[in-house]
């Protein structure tokens, strides 16, 4: 995927704000992924950029997070 692609800004803007969140509580991969129910390679692969997530990981990462998400269209 390219980080350019206007298509996958989106996609991109979730990763970012999930990233940044779990960063400014101080969480590790590590920690977030057994939140998650997860491995830790599978978060860092979604941060990264290079796993395509589902709408449910999403929602259990936020989750995770104590955050929920919202979706909008426009």
């Amino acid at each position: 995927m390219k980080k350019d692609d206007a298509r996958l800004a989106p996609r991109y803007d979730v990763v970012e704000q999930l990233k940044q969140e779990r960063k400014s509580q101080h969480i590790t991969q590590e920690t977030l992924a057994k939140r998650v129910g997860t491995q830790k390679s599978n978060i860092s692969r979604f941060e990264s950029g290079t796993y395509n997530p589902s709408l449910d990981f999403l929602i259990k990462v936020a989750g995770s997070l104590g955050k929920q998400i919202q979706i909008q269209i426009k």
